[in-house]
């Protein structure tokens, strides 16, 4: 079983930036692949970043390449989302999930545990 809990949502100007944080707590934590997801209202959710067990291996969707950056601090059992270059189209809340087993998953089917997640909102 593994609890998650984000962090470092906020309001943030266009152009800005927020860095937010998935904090887990479980057995095993450091085997599990994250990502992080955004559901907007009125929007299907999506993916924005996803990342692998070990770190070495990240995925971005094209609306996140170049601006977002998903990295994880293992001894922390903490993953971050550095999200640069804000847009107001970035708004939504953020989740944090994680994935047993091998492999980055892109579908959020594949995750087992999420967080409660946290609220970014960005002002044009």
């Amino acid at each position: 079983q593994v609890q998650l809990v984000e962090s470092g949502g906020g309001l943030a100007q266009a152009g800005g930036s927020l860095r937010l944080s998935c904090s887990a707590s479980g057995r095993d934590f450091s085997s599990y692949a994250v990502g992080w997801f955004r559901q907007a209202p009125g929007k299907e959710g999506e993916i924005v970043a996803a990342i692998s067990w070990s770190g070495g291996s990240t995925y971005y969707p094209d609306s996140a390449k170049g601006r977002f950056t998903i990295s994880r601090d293992g001894a922390k059992n903490t993953v971050y989302l550095q999200m640069d270059s804000l847009k107001p189209g970035d708004t939504a809340v953020y989740y944090c999930a994680a994935k047993r087993g091998l492999g980055i998953g892109t579908n959020r089917y594949e995750y087992d545990y999420w967080g409660q997640g946290t609220q970014v909102t960005v002002s044009s």
